[in-house]
């Protein structure tokens, strides 16, 4: 099981409607999620409640039980669970950080929004975990879509699609679908699932890493004894 943790510290950055988009495209593309919120605006219970169909699972947990948690759904079926923590620094979310095979930092393309994930991209780093932003609620057209992304790639990696702001996020919402149920065929639904296969394309690539570290140090260990 992977885990994916959807973390910023600047409200209003669309980081619940996108872990909810990607949970939907992971699941049409055949993988196994559950979401774990841990913010306690509850958008995506609300969303829940709204949603006429059984997956993906969500609980809301606090902090103290991430880890038991974690630990209980590895050994379950599910192959990826998402993490949505609050827009605030919290020991909740450094604990989401530790946790994540993968960290998503949505950001909009404007100043206060760039300043704001500096305090998250520093725990990523103290952590060491991999991590990718994303360009979230973007104009269709802007300066600033291209200047943000120049910003953002010198820090780190950054996916070749960003998510422009369409009517058809909040729609889907709020119906408690995911926007590629709400409209297939739209260029909101082309966008999430051009970003999921790239997230988990990400995904696999740092368990690959991890597990190539991890036989250089077994065999390093054998050599050595």
């Amino acid at each position: 099981m992977k885990a994916i943790t959807f973390v910023t510290q600047k409200g209003g950055s669309g980081k619940s409607t996108l872990c909810i988009n990607l949970a939907i495209a992971a699941q049409e593309a055949g993988r196994s999620v559950c979401i774990l919120e841990m913010d306690r605006q509850a958008t995506i219970s609300d969303w829940a409640e709204h949603r006429s169909a059984a997956t993906p699972e969500v609980a809301q947990i606090d902090a103290p039980q991430l880890e038991a948690v974690i630990k209980n759904l590895a050994g379950s079926a599910y192959e990826y669970v998402f993490i949505d923590t609050p827009g605030v620094d919290s020991p909740g979310t450094l604990s989401a950080i530790r946790a994540a095979d993968l960290c998503i930092i949505p950001c909009r393309p404007t100043p206060a929004d760039l300043r704001a994930f500096k305090p998250t991209l520093a725990a990523i780093y103290r952590l060491d975990k991999r991590f990718a932003f994303v360009l979230n609620q973007t104009p269709p057209r802007s300066y600033r879509i291209r200047d943000a992304a120049d910003g953002l790639a010198v820090l780190g990696v950054l996916p070749d699609v960003n998510i422009v702001m369409r009517n058809d996020h909040q729609d889907a919402i709020g119906l408690g679908q995911g926007v590629t149920e709400y409209n297939p065929k739209g260029a909101a639904a082309e966008e999430i699932r051009r970003l999921w296969t790239w997230i988990e394309r990400r995904t696999q690539a740092s368990l690959e890493s991890r597990t190539t570290e991890k036989l250089k140090k077994g065999i390093k260990n054998v050599k050595a004894a």
